[in-house]
């Protein structure tokens, strides 16, 4: 038997435990469950009809496909912070780790697209090797490491950057700069390369033995241990896996831009967490999914565009919306929690 399937329910990505409390649950508390699972769907949705009829630029193609482009940098991001929070922990350096890959991206584009895809990989995946190792071996705070981790990645940009006073372009026409600014069918690579990794998180949390794995640890990292379960590996293995999806969101980002620019990604680790969480992924660990992350990194890419569309509302106020939203998830996580422990 698998070692891990008392602990999830195959294809839902999520601990069986959660299935069997949904199941007999009251009505308010199977509510409770839908809007952790699929409320910011309908939030979604409901904002974009409502935009369509309220702003006739809105729902044109062109528009959405500006949305989509926007969002699918924020999406890669998001997806590794997925993976780590399904564990239990966080992951605070990676704005500033897409920073540092655009940045050394543009510096390597010059000598091809090979070079300007692998050195951003490969320094941020390091960074994200020793965020796993402090966390996991040396049994350090998450929180603790990364912060650190975001400190540091920031001062080597700024080193390779002269404090910020050069900035590294891309060489129009080039390979690189093609992969972030050409399209298929009027849709950008971003945007599809943003779908192609996300529907490869989906296979990799609900169809393998290393996604039940990393729910089981984020439901109780002390039982998976005694299961025999590699906790270890698989919370390394996120730390590398979000390390690596940064440093490559920030090279596609400097590709599509034609340059690094220094004074991206702050912030950017707490739009990932909101969108995260938003989405139904639990903060505590255990449970979640790639799907409830999409729609959560789309929802907040539609309430900027729509404060845009607004025109006398500053891109401030996004954060006063993400904020009440990620208020409303939180609670609603929190009685369902409630719930499981009382089922």
């Amino acid at each position: 038997m698998n070692p891990t399937s008392s602990l999830t329910a195959p294809g839902t990505g999520a601990p069986a435990k959660t299935g069997r409390a949904a199941a007999g649950a009251s009505g308010p508390e199977r509510l409770l469950f839908l809007v952790q699972r699929q409320g910011v769907l309908a939030v979604l949705l409901l904002v974009v009809v409502i935009a369509s009829f309220a702003y006739p630029t809105f729902p044109t193609l062109d528009n959405a496909r500006g949305v989509l482009v926007q969002a699918s940098f924020l999406a890669i991001v998001a997806l590794g912070m997925t993976l780590v929070i399904i564990t239990g922990g966080i992951d605070l350096s990676v704005g500033s780790v897409f920073a540092l890959g655009g940045v050394l991206a543009a510096w390597t584009s010059q000598w091809g697209l090979l070079p300007a895809l692998l050195v951003p990989l490969v320094v941020c995946g390091a960074i994200g090797l020793l965020n796993g190792l402090l966390i996991a071996r040396a049994g350090m705070a998450p929180f603790i490491v990364t912060l650190a981790s975001l400190l540091g990645a920031r001062g080597l940009l700024l080193a390779l950057t002269d404090e910020g006073a050069t900035t590294h372009l891309v060489s129009k026409g080039s390979a690189f700069a093609e992969l972030g600014q050409g399209s298929v069918l009027g849709f950008g690579h971003p945007i599809l390369v943003a779908l192609a990794l996300f529907g490869a998180g989906g296979v990799l949390l609900q169809r393998t033995s290393f996604g039940q794995t990393l729910f089981a640890v984020g439901g109780s990292a002390d039982a998976a241990t005694l299961m025999g379960l590699p906790v270890a590996r698989a919370k390394v293995t996120v730390y590398v896996l979000s390390g690596l999806l940064a440093g490559f969101a920030g090279a596609l980002n400097a590709a599509r831009l034609s340059s690094g620019v220094t004074i991206i990604g702050t912030g950017m680790e707490l739009d990932a967490i909101a969108a995260v969480v938003i989405g139904g992924t639990l903060l505590a660990g255990g449970a979640g999914s790639v799907s409830g992350t999409l729609w959560g990194v789309l929802l907040l890419a539609v309430i900027q565009n729509l404060i845009n569309q607004i025109g006398s509302l500053n891109s401030s106020y996004q954060s006063v919306v993400s904020g009440g939203f990620l208020i409303v998830v939180v609670v609603a996580q929190r009685y369902v929690s409630r719930s499981r422990r009382t089922l």
